[in-house]
């Protein structure tokens, strides 16, 4: 059973902004899961909704199959750290970690081992009688967390708490919150509009725009497999033409047929076609199944990003290690499971549903 599941969630303001439309989303225990989208997507608004800090327009929230949707914050059994921490600056590391212990009146013989325990799990042992204002902003997060499982909740919510750090501490806690989830065993859902930090850190991501959820999957599924447009855009770089489908496995682009590994659309449907920059290789012209012009190319450390030009004007993006001459002639070769066959606007019911119709067909043939 689901730990959490959301049904059927809306939310509009009294101003009659729509932040949320129609989400359903099952959360299990033990895994990390992400929120990702763009500024204004609705993540933050799930997240306070499931926090009990915002109340739905519409829909249920449920914890353990129990209805929580109207349940005081402080009796769920799911703790926050904030985008700012939210650290109390007058209080020292320990008194801040014990914050919430003092609250449910623990006795202090048991909230010292606990606040120990707690530092120790974020390596923070022996910084239980500095201030806040002598640590550093990876060391206050790593506060925060601490006094946030030091409660022992079943769900720990995370909104936005790393984009205050910079990019080489931001890396560093990516690694420590994926540590610290899988010490703990709880679960972990993370707000980010950061597409590399949800696909390095997560079990699972639902990818959110304009308060709908576009596609729900494992990292590996939203990057290979975008439902829609707007994933394919939104994760990572892409390569997006127009496209027919000839039939299950073939398909049309750039005025040429190509085998690829997709099946359960309509003979001769228009749609769009995925290609990312790291799956073309670059050959000879007369080796490759499409031949481009390069136009220009940025060396970024690890390999060259080239843009080129097909006979058609589509521009190509290529990531390759191997360096070329402007206006250079380039043959490029990809698989058939590189090319991925896409619907523009599809939701992620329509995909399900889909799929789902097409496997009873090939059961019964």
């Amino acid at each position: 059973m689901a730990l959490i599941k959301l049904k059927h969630i809306n939310k509009q303001y009294d101003d009659g902004f729509v932040a949320l439309k129609n989400i359903n989303l099952k959360i299990e225990s033990g895994k990390f899961y992400s929120l990702l989208g763009p500024s204004g997507s609705g993540k933050s608004t799930i997240l306070r909704i499931i926090a009990g800090f915002s109340h739905p327009s519409q829909g249920q929230v449920l914890f353990d199959g129990q209805d929580i949707t109207d349940l005081d914050p402080s009796k769920r059994q799911i703790n926050t750290v904030f985008q700012n921490y939210a650290l109390f600056p007058h209080l020292n590391v320990f008194d801040n970690v014990a914050f919430g212990l003092k609250i449910k009146k623990m006795p202090l013989r048991k909230i010292k081992p606990a606040v120990k325990e707690a530092l120790k799990m974020v390596r923070l042992s022996g910084f239980a009688n500095r201030e806040i204002s002598e640590l550093s902003g990876g060391q206050q997060q790593r506060v925060a967390i601490a006094r946030a499982i030091v409660n022992q909740p079943k769900v720990l919510l995370l909104d936005e708490s790393l984009s205050a750090l910079d990019k080489r501490l931001r890396k560093e806690m990516q690694f420590e919150l994926r540590a610290i989830q899988k010490k703990l065993g709880i679960t972990f859902i993370f707000v980010t509009h950061d597409q590399e930090e949800a696909l390095s850190m997560s079990d699972q991501i639902f990818v959110l725009n304009n308060g709908e959820i576009q596609q729900s999957g494992t990292p590996v599924d939203i990057y290979d497999e975008p439902i829609n447009d707007f994933v394919a855009r939104f994760i990572g770089d892409s390569n997006i033409l127009p496209g027919r489908m000839i039939k299950d496995y073939e398909v049309e682009f750039a005025n040429q047929r190509f085998k690829c590994a997709d099946a359960g659309m309509r003979p001769n449907e228009k749609v769009e076609i995925v290609i990312r920059p790291e799956d073309l290789d670059i050959t000879e012209p007369d080796q490759g199944k499409l031949v481009v012009t390069a136009q220009t190319q940025l060396f970024l450390g690890d390999h060259f990003e080239i843009k080129a030009l097909d006979t058609d004007e589509n521009e190509w993006l290529i990531h390759s290690t191997n360096a070329c001459s402007l206006n250079q002639r380039l043959g490029l070769y990809f698989d058939p499971e590189d090319i991925h066959v896409m619907r523009k606007h599809e939701s992620q019911a329509d995909f399900d549903a889909r799929l789902e119709s097409y496997e009873e067909e090939s059961n019964v043939q």
